[in-house]
C-alpha cells in the first residue's frame, strides 16, 4: 500500500498534531490509567482496565495510521497552483442549478474533509466531477437526495 495521499500543507500539519497529541499526551494517560486499574486487583471484573486496554488498542490504531499517512504524503501546496481549470486544492464557487443557491468548496485531501465548512473531499463524487472544468461549466451529480447541477461561477487557488 505505497499510494500517496494527496493533501494540502494544511492538512498534512493537522494529522502531525494529532499525531504528536497521541504520542505525548495520550499514551501516557492510557499507561497511568492501566496502572491505576491494575492496583484495584482483580483484572477480568475490573472496567476501568479494560477500558483503558481498549482505549490503548484505539489509540495504537490511530497511531499506526496517521503513520501511514503521513508517511505517504503528497503535499500540495496550493498558494503555487493557478490555472482555469479545477484541480486539487481549488476553491470553487458554485451554483445550484434548483435553487440557484451559491456553494464554494475548497477540494482537498480524504482526512481534511469537512463538509459543513466547506473542505469537499477529493474522492467525493462532486468533487471528482468538478475536476477539469473551468468556469461556465455545468456538472450533473448524483447525491444521496437525488440528482443535482452545478454550474461553475468562479475557480480560484488561494
Amino acid at each position: 500500500m505505497t499510494d500517496k495521499v494527496p493533501m494540502t500543507k494544511l492538512g498534512y500539519e493537522r494529522l502531525e498534531e494529532e499525531l504528536k497529541k497521541l504520542k505525548t499526551v495520550e499514551r501516557p494517560a492510557i499507561v497511568k490509567a492501566i496502572a491505576e486499574a491494575r492496583e484495584h486487583g482483580d483484572l477480568s471484573e475490573n472496567a476501568e482496565y479494560h477500558a483503558a486496554r481498549e482505549r490503548q488498542s484505539f489509540v495504537e490504531g490511530r497511531v499506526q495510521e496517521l503513520e501511514s499517512k503521513i508517511s505517504r504524503a503528497d503535499i500540495i501546496d496550493v498558494s503555487h497552483l493557478t490555472g482555469k481549470n479545477i484541480k486539487f486544492g481549488a476553491s470553487v464557487v458554485l451554483i445550484d442549478d434548483d435553487s440557484g443557491e451559491e456553494v464554494t468548496y475548497q477540494i482537498v485531501g480524504e482526512d481534511e474533509a469537512d463538509i459543513k465548512a466547506g473542505l469537499l473531499s477529493i474522492t467525493a463524487p462532486l468533487a471528482r466531477a468538478l475536476i477539469n472544468k473551468t468556469v461556465g461549466d455545468t456538472v450533473e451529480v448524483t447525491t444521496p437526495k437525488g440528482a443535482r447541477g452545478y454550474e461553475v461561477k468562479k475557480v480560484a487557488y488561494r
